[in-house]
């Protein structure tokens, strides 16, 4: 089994205006550094500037979409490595989410997920909240189901 992991966000403002400029400028790095770990199996490889990362009809609403050998491997790109470097001013590009944003599952190795899928398993996180088929860093689960013991860190929302 393999890690699937959807992130969505909404800009501020349009991908092409200067107000996110900033966090335009990091795209290319920071894929180049996800493609270069060893933890990612896959990711959605669409261009934000050309919308090919947008949710649904809201052109602000943006997705970041991957699978990663386990979680371990995921949290160690997402909060130990460069990719904290634009976390730490996400707040001057994205609005601050009102509800669960990133949500976590299992597929079979060689699964790719679609947007769907994953809009799917966000929604039954928000629903539910966290479980086996859904959940997210601050209560994880393994592939058999079982609830994972999580180290104690600090985890940003």
């Amino acid at each position: 089994m393999q890690l699937a992991q959807l992130n969505i966000a909404r800009l501020l403002a349009p991908v092409d205006s200067p107000q996110i400029a900033g966090f335009v400028a990091q795209l290319d790095e920071i894929n180049a550094l996800a493609d270069a770990d060893p933890g990612l199996v896959w990711r959605h490889g669409g261009d934000a500037l050309e919308g090919d990362t947008v949710v649904g009809d809201d052109p602000l609403m943006i997705f970041n979409l991957s699978v990663w050998r386990n979680t371990d491997s995921l949290f160690e790109f997402v909060y130990r490595s460069t990719h904290t470097r634009p976390m730490a001013s996400r707040r001057d590009w994205f609005e601050r989410p009102t509800g669960p944003h990133m949500v976590l599952w299992w597929v079979a190795d060689g699964h790719r997920p679609d947007i769907a899928e994953a809009l799917e398993r966000l929604a039954l996180l928000s629903r539910e909240g966290a479980g086996p088929a859904a959940f997210d860093f601050r209560q994880r689960f393994t592939p058999d189901g079982a609830a994972e013991s999580v180290r104690r860190v600090a985890v940003s929302g």
